[in-house]
């Protein structure tokens, strides 16, 4: 097997003299003799970084539009069986619960709702990784690494999990209101 280069198509070239590297650049990027590119790898980095961070800031508010939306259909499904349970939540009145106890229920269906939520989605994103992590390596040589989440995304979840709680202190409260007015005197 003859393994000769028909061609150089890159090479690295590297200087004693830190401060004549922006001159060979720029001589290198003007020679007419050969259609030659030189570039700074720190540089060149640094750019496709700062696009990659432009990007993931998109990302980011994509995705916190996606967590609002589904916190916003949570509270929409809660305040919608809200009428529908007036009468159980009247009996649970009727047997000695508080109004604060009702509310409290509510708060924790919907912390409940987006505990599932929040699970689900690490263990897809997860079953995900495992999944092309073969494939992506293989091809593209992209290495997913599987790592517990970081302190940044803890702090992520948790802050979904408190927008929740606050989601779900809408209907409590109203249920905490409107608790008191009806006892058993509903009218279906």
């Amino acid at each position: 097997m003859d393994l000769t280069p028909q061609a150089i198509t890159a090479f690295m070239l590297g200087l004693n003299n830190k401060i004549s590297t922006f001159a060979l650049q720029r001589e290198i990027n003007e020679f007419r003799g050969e259609p030659m590119l030189a570039i700074l790898p720190g540089v060149a980095l640094q750019e496709l970084w700062s696009m990659m961070g432009t990007a993931e800031k998109a990302l980011f508010v994509i995705s916190l539009f996606v967590v609002l939306t589904g916190l916003i259909g949570m509270l929409t499904a809660i305040l919608t069986s809200l009428n529908e349970r007036r009468r159980e939540m009247a009996i649970l009145r009727s047997v000695g619960a508080r109004p604060w106890h009702i509310a409290t229920l509510l708060i924790f269906e919907a912390f409940a709702l987006a505990l599932s939520g929040v699970i689900a989605g690490v263990a897809l994103l997860y079953v995900c990784i495992a999944a092309s992590r073969g494939y992506l390596q293989a091809n593209y040589g992209l290495d997913l690494p599987m790592s517990w989440p970081s302190e940044y995304e803890w702090t992520l979840l948790a802050g979904i999990l408190a927008a929740a709680l606050l989601m779900g202190s809408v209907p409590a409260w109203r249920a905490y209101r409107q608790s008191l007015a009806d006892g058993l005197s509903i009218r279906l």
